[in-house]
């Protein structure tokens, strides 16, 4: 149900995301003996949008347990920095970390909440600004994360999100067919469910959650006035998981069948910082 905002939303989330890290590490969704073996678990759409990162900086807001951010740093960037606000999450990426050889110099990972990114970082800015799928619906202030975004971009370098589509909020939960929900809606969605995501049948504690609901006019306007110019909007019509039944598997990735009108499911943008 929407409720006004609850003071413990930061402490809620945390304490959920805290608790699901061992939940994760252990899932077939994440699959780590996979990823140590070289499974690169980033969307085709994302290294083909982002390019060569070879010898470029990469900061990645919101890194969870670092295997996107780690892949960065397989595919050739020089340095990667993953931010968390989750420390078990942090604790885990560090280590995974060590298993790939990859030193501090490398790959570093930061325990911080992304608001106080810009204090908490070791570099002042970075040639990539990444945010990967499924993060900014924890946040209630999509202006002051723009912001914090932008800050950290080096000049004639670029932020890159990819991320759920919010028109798949306002669908009704058991197809995805039919309108059901407000597309402006501000108040957090405020749930408690057991499991997750990763693994639905989970023995879990802390299962309250607090979400916001972010249009995406609302995000691209944001980035515009914290300085960043957007080079690209794209939508797509896949998504990660079977989020309503109508979708379909193909090739890793859900999609409508297609005897089905599409909607957006992902989107993904390039926001560049002008030179001096």
């Amino acid at each position: 149900m929407y409720t006004p905002n609850p003071a413990d939303w930061r402490e809620s989330n945390r304490r959920r995301w805290d608790e699901r890290v061992p939940i994760h590490l252990a899932s077939d969704y994440y699959d780590l003996a996979a990823f140590r073996a070289g499974k690169d678990p980033l969307r085709a759409f994302e290294r083909a949008e982002i390019g060569d990162v070879t010898g470029r900086s990469l900061l990645h807001l919101q890194c969870h347990i670092g295997l996107d951010t780690l892949s960065w740093a397989r595919h050739g960037a020089a340095r990667v920095v993953g931010l968390d606000f989750s420390e078990p999450a942090v604790e885990a990426a560090r280590g995974l970390a060590a298993e790939l050889g990859l030193t501090q110099d490398r790959a570093a990972f930061v325990a911080a909440d992304v608001y106080d990114a810009a204090e908490a970082v070791p570099d002042s800015s970075y040639d990539i600004v990444y945010t990967g799928v499924g993060a900014l619906c924890w946040l209630p202030d999509i202006r002051r994360w723009a912001e914090t975004a932008a800050s950290l971009v080096a000049p004639g370098g670029f932020l890159y999100l990819a991320e759920f589509h919010p028109l798949t909020d306002v669908l009704d939960d058991a197809t995805g067919t039919r309108i059901e929900h407000d597309y402006f809606a501000r108040d957090p969605w405020v749930e408690d469910g057991p499991g997750g995501y990763a693994d639905g049948d989970a023995v879990t504690v802390h299962n309250r959650s607090v979400e916001w609901q972010h249009p995406v006019g609302e995000v691209v306007t944001a980035l515009a006035r914290a300085g960043l110019r957007v080079d690209f909007l794209h939508e797509h019509d896949v998504t990660l998981f079977r989020r309503f039944a109508a979708l379909e598997p193909r090739d890793g990735l859900y999609r409508y069948p297609a005897t089905s009108p599409r909607v957006p499911l992902m989107y993904s943008l390039k926001a560049g910082k002008p030179r001096a």
